[in-house]
């Protein structure tokens, strides 16, 4: 007879985590104005996580008095927590988390390659998070295309924008949008806006990066080159 006790196991490695016994790694988490220290045990971070595998390498580790010492000041102190929480004891709670935030802890995750979270944190976002789109499309969008592990988070936005374009395309920082983002959004067959509505978009994002005057008689030799 096999007997399992997964809660117990759970919380004596959350009592582990919050106590600190016995840890050999210390974490600078945070920027400069906020820098905390997070001790934490190698063991379970290198079961847990390919990335803190490679960091305790022979060939990535820094030492210090016997401890590994990692710093990463672009994740905050907050988010490290909750992501070594879950390291420990297989926890998370994002329900308290403002979107844009959750957005952050998933991008810290992709980075410190812990997948079972990557799907997890994009399915919480869809579900529950989703007006943040509207709050800062250009930006959002960018940082999706920049990690190639956020497909779900990547096609929920694409189909979003499509059905509502005006979202995207009356957004203030549109004329910011990178060329190959805005190169598949046009090629998209579901986009509803209509070719006249396009034109127009295109020529604002390109007076806009180009400097160049909305008034074809104000334009010189040059302009008409950029054009």
């Amino acid at each position: 007879m096999s007997s399992r006790f997964w809660a117990d196991l759970s919380n004596d490695y959350e009592k582990l985590f919050e106590t600190e016994i016995g840890y050999d790694v210390i974490i600078y988490a945070g920027e400069e104005s906020d820098i905390k220290e997070i001790h934490a045990h190698s063991n379970i971070l290198c079961i847990r996580s390919k990335y803190f595998r490679s960091a305790f390498s022979n060939d990535w580790a820094e030492k210090k008095d016997g401890k590994f010492i990692l710093r990463k000041p672009n994740i905050s102190s907050h988010l490290f927590n909750i992501i070594l929480r879950f390291l420990y004891c297989g926890n998370i709670e994002l329900k308290n988390l403002e979107g844009i935030d959750i957005l952050k802890l998933l991008i810290a995750v992709d980075e410190l390659n812990i997948q079972p979270l990557i799907s997890h944190i994009q399915e919480f976002l869809i579900e529950n998070h989703n007006e943040c789109l509207h709050k800062n499309p250009i930006g959002i969008l960018d940082t999706i295309y920049q990690h190639e592990t956020f497909t779900e988070l990547w096609k929920f936005c694409l189909e979003k924008i499509c059905r509502k374009p005006q979202i995207f395309f009356n957004s203030d920082k549109f004329i910011n949008l990178k060329a190959p983002l805005l190169e598949l959004l046009l090629k998209r067959d579901d986009l509803n806006l209509s070719e006249i509505e396009i034109w127009e978009s295109l020529l604002k994002c390109c007076f806009a990066q180009q400097k160049i005057v909305n008034n074809p008689a104000k334009w010189n030799e040059d302009d008409i080159i950029k054009l």
